[in-house]
């Protein structure tokens, strides 16, 4: 059984299913997006979903669109109970936030958290008082706020500061490089520094890419997310069934054993 802990009061399995395989997003390359695009239909996400719940996951992180938002209306129209975690806010205008975060909340979100993108360039302007801005925009729709950052030291300056945020979503390696359209780049120095980041930070944390976005292997990254994050956080895993149709399953088994040896 997967252990669960209390999330800014949601019982949440320490394993999350990650949304980024179900909207193409590899980090690998533009022809393993197509692939992931290719293979989740709206008809094999939500059997994804399902069979994440049969295994034991209870929590789903995945972006706030229109494609997520029908997808789950479906799934929790056809007796899908998983709750979403809403990532939020990168959409090219961030003057759409809060009308982003009015539509996460109507379909269903139990929390959300601002993207990493935004995070980044808040702290490379020193803009606290933006990120501020925008986490209590969540915050009051009644829901707990949070950051993403691809980079740890975004994550401490942000905390350090004060940011009043319920939770923070850090990224095992810093790749916002992306985002800047300068590529992906996963340094394997990088996960030790986010994790040392996580348990400064007295706030509900959850890790992800902690398998480098299929770099890793997954005992692995597994052994040492699990042993270096505190007992009260999570992760949070894309997963993508047209390698291996039993990856959930299998990520599972291997989440509940280190779980429970640690």
């Amino acid at each position: 059984m997967l252990p669960m802990v209390d999330f800014c009061g949601l019982n949440a399995s320490r394993l999350m299913i990650g949304g980024n395989p179900f909207s193409g997003f590899s980090h690998q390359s533009s022809e393993r997006d197509q692939e992931m695009l290719d293979y989740y239909s709206i008809a094999n996400i939500k059997l994804a979903l399902r069979r994440a719940e049969e295994a034991g996951i209870n929590t789903a992180v995945m972006r706030s669109d229109n494609h997520i938002h029908r997808l789950l209306r479906e799934y929790y129209n056809e007796g899908g109970a998983i709750q979403w975690i809403a990532q939020l806010g990168y959409d090219g205008d961030e003057t759409t936030i809060d009308r982003g975060i009015a539509s996460a909340v109507a379909a269903d979100a139990k929390a959300g958290y601002i993207h990493g993108g935004i995070t980044d360039r808040c702290y490379a302007d020193s803009n606290l008082s933006k990120l501020a801005d925008y986490v209590a925009m969540i915050q009051d729709h009644g829901i707990p706020g949070g950051i993403a950052g691809h980079a740890a030291e975004a994550h401490l300056w942000a905390y350090e500061q004060g940011l009043a945020a319920d939770f923070h979503v850090v990224c095992f390696y810093n790749c916002g490089s992306l985002h800047d359209g300068k590529g992906n780049k996963f340094s394997p120095e990088d996960p030790p520094v986010a994790c040392e980041a996580i348990r400064q930070i007295e706030k509900p944390c959850i890790g992800y890419k902690v398998l480098g976005a299929g770099r890793v292997e997954p005992q692995t990254a597994f052994e040492f997310a699990f042993a270096n994050i505190k007992p009260t956080d999570c992760v949070n895993v894309g997963i993508y069934l047209g390698d291996n149709e039993n990856m959930i399953e299998e990520n599972v088994a291997l989440v509940a054993e280190i779980t429970n040896r640690i």
